[in-house]
């Protein structure tokens, strides 16, 4: 029986010391029928080398070099995909890496599950030399951990509702494979306006519709950098201005889904974020403001939050962890 072809597209932007790692991670795969879309955004430094010396390799399908940096990596994801052939996609971070069973796993998720969307892996932090950090980003608690099987299958709306809505579980592309049929006609603007939240906007939008696949184990490496956008974004307030906008579209689209108690919580997760905050009392005032423009939310929904959050050690409180699916 023929495997369908994947599509693996690697933007890469000035990550020249991680790039052959991250394309070898993809070649070496121990699933066979890839295709790879190597896009670079006008790096500076020698990240073209690196690149030349796959030219030749009958798997890399196109090589794409910006003259101009685009600005956004999400305008990178969106040529990525007009170039891509596969029924499948994996947008491969080029300063990450994989492990060489990562499609191997994914592929025949999808294809089992013809309703899903997406498939996401979990994976390890590291630094930039490639050390395992501590920090966990999948947060996985004791029914992921126990999961018979190893994976589960969510309702796309649900999984919106009760993990999306507050944090981007998905939190890293380099992790997840998806269908490009779904994917190609999705409106790409808004996240190409971002620099921080447009991949948890996208894989809202993709899980909207169809199912998505939680994997728990861990097959992706996920580089953290100390100097990375996100990183600074979080020092200048503009990653809880996008966060906010993320949120909005999904009230947007499930307001009657969500009940007010839950939408006041989340705004007042928010306003403390706000409050708490490493960025100029200019900013806080401006993000205070579009969390009252946006929701209609000021410091009662703080108070809300806190009071909550006194009341969390009841087992009938709502909270985060146990709104998760």
């Amino acid at each position: 029986m023929q495997l369908p072809l994947v599509s693996v597209i690697i933007p890469n932007y000035n990550y020249a010391q991680f790039l052959e790692q991250r394309i070898d991670s993809v070649l070496n795969q121990s699933y066979l029928n890839i295709e790879v879309i190597l896009l670079d955004d006008a790096s500076t430094d020698h990240s073209l080398q690196v690149i030349e010396n796959y030219r030749f390799d009958s798997r890399i399908s196109h090589i794409k070099i910006n003259s101009l940096n685009s600005g956004s990596p999400f305008s990178q994801w969106k040529k990525g995909l007009e170039l891509a052939s596969g029924k499948y996609v994996w947008i491969a971070e080029s300063d990450d890496y994989a492990d060489l069973s990562f499609l191997s796993i994914t592929v025949p998720l999808l294809e089992k599950y013809v309703e899903a969307s997406f498939c996401f892996a979990g994976g390890y932090r590291v630094d930039e030399s490639g050390c395992i950090m501590k920090l966990d980003y999948d947060r996985w608690g004791r029914k992921q951990k126990t999961s018979r099987k190893g994976y589960n299958v969510f309702n796309g709306t649900e999984y919106i509702l009760h993990n999306l809505f507050w944090r981007s579980y998905v939190y890293n592309a380099s992790g997840v494979l998806f269908r490009r049929d779904l994917a190609v006609n999705l409106d790409f603007d808004l996240c190409i306006s971002m620099h921080c939240s447009g991949d948890w906007l996208f894989w809202t939008e993709m899980a909207r519709f169809g199912q998505v696949i939680e994997v728990y184990k861990k097959l992706n490496y996920c580089r953290y950098h100390m100097n990375s956008a996100s990183t600074q974004a979080k020092k200048t307030g503009k990653s809880l201005e996008e966060d906010m906008v993320v949120v909005g579209q999904i009230e947007k689209y499930y307001f009657l889904h969500l009940s007010y108690y839950k939408r006041t919580l989340r705004h007042g997760i928010f306003y403390k974020k706000i409050m708490r905050a490493p960025i100029t009392n200019e900013m806080k005032k401006k993000l205070y403001e579009k969390l009252k423009q946006n929701f209609k939310s000021g410091i009662e929904a703080y108070f809300l939050e806190r009071f909550n959050k006194f009341l969390s050690v009841l087992p009938c409180v709502l909270t985060e962890k146990r709104d998760r699916l």
